[in-house]
């Protein structure tokens, strides 16, 4: 099966998948944002959780706060994905009460970090 283009300048995964929620070999349209984080967890089927992090300014202490964010993510079965591997979302229509982003590209695992 030929992955199909998504409209965004990310590599198509090598593997193929029968997932109707793939943006590559399904019918799921991305539109919107698109983030990167670290996976959180893969506890979920289907499902995982992306941590964004990111620094707010407090004008009052001129001060920055480390925060972050938990997002839940659809991740297809063609993108092996795991604890620690640094993922781009895009935004698609919700799948479920708490998932509107799919992940379309593994940007670096653990394994990258320890070759280079």
């Amino acid at each position: 099966m030929v992955a199909r283009d998504i409209g965004l300048k990310v590599k198509a995964p090598e593997q193929d998948c029968t997932d109707p929620f793939c943006p590559f070999h399904g019918t799921l349209p991305v539109r919107g944002r698109v983030m990167e984080g670290v996976v959180a967890s893969t506890k979920m089927k289907g499902t995982i959780t992306v941590r964004r992090d990111y620094l707010r300014y407090i004008k009052k202490y001129r001060r920055y706060s480390r925060n972050h964010s938990m997002t839940a993510a659809h991740a297809p079965p063609c993108i092996p994905v795991e604890v620690g591997d640094t993922v781009r979302l895009a935004e698609c229509r919700p799948l479920s009460k708490t998932v509107s982003f799919v992940v379309i590209e593994r940007i670096k695992g653990k394994e990258d970090e320890q070759d280079g």
